[in-house]
């Protein structure tokens, strides 16, 4: 399974236009595959939609791809209200939950790392040896490195319920020495993260 995460970057108060749009022209394409997730972004770099569509693999994102676009109204007409457009191919940790639809959110934390050249085996050993402690707390949505895109990146997504309750529960992780994973830090080149909210149509909430 591999994951294309699309990031687009919209002109300003553009957002409510593009979801519209998006959302009236959505359901023809799901009939085709479904969306894992549609979210924008209310803190960190605004102004930002990210659209995730899961794939068996590279043949079938090209066949799938093409096979859209002859489905008539898609892709949206959205162009004139983009930016940037960026696509990034990620492959999952080995423990990583399935991006499928339910409601997990509403708020939910994407966290982007980039590791030093040949770290990431590392990483992902030290993650696995941690993480039923931290989940134990509150739930992983996603965890994954890239295949195409930037390379050394990986990225993690986390849901709560509130703002509040995100600030509680990454203190609590903190404090009961359940999270961050022990080791890591020397490893780490850039950190960032942004917190979005999904979008009405999208099938994670």
């Amino acid at each position: 399974m591999i994951y294309e995460f699309r990031t687009y970057d919209l002109k300003p108060r553009a957002l409510p236009e593009v979801l519209k749009l998006v959302g009236e022209a959505y359901p023809a394409r799901s009939k085709l595959s479904p969306m894992a997730a549609y979210w924008y972004t209310e803190i960190g770099p605004l102004n930002q939609v990210i659209h995730v569509w899961p794939y068996k693999d590279l043949n079938e994102r090209a066949r799938l791809r093409e096979e859209s676009t002859k489905i008539p109204g898609w892709p949206p007409k959205v162009q004139d209200y983009l930016l940037k457009m960026q696509s990034e191919i990620f492959i999952p940790f080995p423990f990583s939950p399935e991006l499928k639809p339910g409601k997990l959110g509403p708020v939910f934390e994407m966290r982007s790392y980039f590791v030093k050249a040949g770290g990431m085996p590392g990483q992902i050993e030290r993650w696995g040896k941690q993480l039923d402690k931290r989940t134990a707390i509150s739930p992983l949505a996603f965890v994954g490195h890239t295949e195409l895109g930037p390379l050394n990146k990986f990225i993690h997504i986390w849901p709560y319920p509130s703002f509040d309750e995100r600030m509680r529960i990454r203190k609590h992780a903190v404090d009961t020495g359940a999270w961050p994973p022990p080791g890591g830090g020397d490893n780490l080149v850039s950190q960032e993260n942004k917190i979005m909210l999904p979008a009405p149509f999208s099938p994670l909430q």
